[in-house]
């Protein structure tokens, strides 16, 4: 029986927890199953399509689990799904911000959110941009999360900086590697107080 492509996939994501996102190539995904590489290139042509297939994974069980009927508790925990699939793998969050995954695992997270703020009454416009904002939101709040595992933070407690940056002093201990959690909760509930009323004058794009 020949290699399946979600054998390649596996692969894949097992070569980027052991060697990070640099370290994936076509070549450490052969090697890793014991195949020749023209067998990894039959289901990716490329290292892109590779990297594509392999981000489209990270958000297959996204939709699992029961979800919360109530806006916007609904949008709340997708979001949070997404996060905590791109945190299970190392470098996740650098490798999905770098590929365009038109792929069906991702293609229906991303239905379920629009839909979640469609039926909450938000126009089109606002759910799809809405939508946007919080991937790019945790896209970039995971690979700073996970960049901050890998290396000691670039502002130390014990440096002197109150002199030459006070207001970066004063915020410092709500910055830490502990804070990440709060900070993306922070985050989301800033994005969502801030939408429009769902169908008002200030939510444009209904069709009138």
């Amino acid at each position: 029986m020949g290699t399946t492509r979600g054998e390649i996939v596996a692969a894949t994501l097992a070569v980027l927890d052991e060697h990070g996102l640099d370290g994936v190539t076509m070549r450490a995904v052969a090697a890793r199953l014991g195949v020749q590489h023209n067998t990894v290139r039959w289901h990716a042509s490329s290292k892109g399509r590779l990297l594509e297939l392999a981000s489209d994974e990270l958000l297959a069980h996204c939709l699992d689990e029961p979800l919360p009927e109530a806006f916007p508790d609904r949008l709340k925990e997708l979001s949070r799904r997404c996060r905590t699939a791109l945190l299970s793998h190392r470098d996740a969050a650098r490798m999905v911000a770098g590929v365009f995954a038109a792929e069906p695992h991702t293609l229906r997270y991303a239905d379920s959110v629009i839909a979640t703020l469609l039926a909450a009454g938000h126009s089109p416009r606002t759910a799809a941009w809405t939508h946007w904002t919080i991937f790019y939101l945790t896209l970039g709040h995971t690979q700073e999360q996970q960049a901050a595992q890998e290396a000691a933070p670039a502002l130390l407690p014990d440096q002197d900086m109150a002199d030459s940056y006070p207001a970066l002093t004063e915020v410092l201990p709500y910055v830490g590697p502990d804070s990440f959690d709060q900070r993306f909760e922070f985050a989301l509930d800033l994005i969502i107080a801030g939408l429009p009323p769902a169908g008002g004058p200030l939510d444009p794009g209904h069709q009138r």
